[in-house]
């Protein structure tokens, strides 16, 4: 692969990224109220396991909480919108951000009970890959503690490919951290992207939004 003429990818800019079931926007105030909600209903515990951040106390709490990571560049966070409703019901962030050699992670991923094993969650990650691949970047990596069972299977149906576990990577809440590390290349999305589009067409899913065939990667 000769990079001779390689000049690094730009900046993800803070804009949003529509989709037909979702959106992407940049994290404001705007979304405080239902993704409060979303952040606090039932099964929050699990939710916020593998996370670096505890569910929030009450309201004051996940507002400033919201303030300050609605401010960086790096992480980018952006709420995941259901374009029905206009409900925040989760969120996610572009983060590691490296220009210079076009590598970026998604991460921080906290997908409430309406975004779980949906086609909205595919979507959402689907215009993610799609966005960065787009601006130029050569790799989108996904992390996770190694004991994170659901994440790493979220992973492979997602079409990231294993790379290993970095070992005591991380102390988090405490406690030592094993790494699973798994990327996609530009490579790998060229081929996975008709996949996803097929995948998302409104003629594979039936009135209640059941699938009619599965993601196949």
């Amino acid at each position: 692969m000769d990079l001779a003429d390689w000049t690094g990818a730009p900046r993800p800019p803070r804009a949003a990224i529509a989709g037909r079931y979702v959106r992407l926007e940049p994290l404001g105030p705007d979304h405080a109220g239902t993704l409060y909600e979303a952040s606090t209903a039932p099964g929050q515990e699990d939710r916020f396991r593998w996370l670096f951040e505890t569910p929030p106390a009450d309201r004051a709490e996940f507002d400033a909480w919201l303030a300050q990571a609605s401010v960086p560049a790096d992480p980018l966070v952006f709420a995941v919108v259901d374009a029905a409703t206009g409900r925040a019901e989760g969120r996610q962030a572009l983060m590691r951000i490296d220009t210079a050699h076009g590598v970026i992670e998604i991460g921080g991923i906290m997908w409430g009970p309406a975004l779980q094993r949906t086609r909205m969650a595919t979507e959402a990650l689907f215009l993610t890959a799609r966005h960065v691949f787009d601006l130029g970047y050569r790799r989108l990596e996904w992390k996770c503690n190694a004991l994170n069972a659901p994440s790493i299977r979220a992973a492979t149906r997602f079409g990231f490919r294993p790379e290993g576990v970095f070992r005591q990577h991380m102390v988090v809440k405490g406690a030592s951290r094993d790494t699973a590390w798994f990327a996609m290349t530009d490579g790998d999305w060229a081929r996975l992207r008709p996949i996803y589009e097929a995948w998302l067409d409104p003629a594979n899913f039936d009135a209640a939004g059941r699938q009619r065939a599965a993601l196949e990667v």
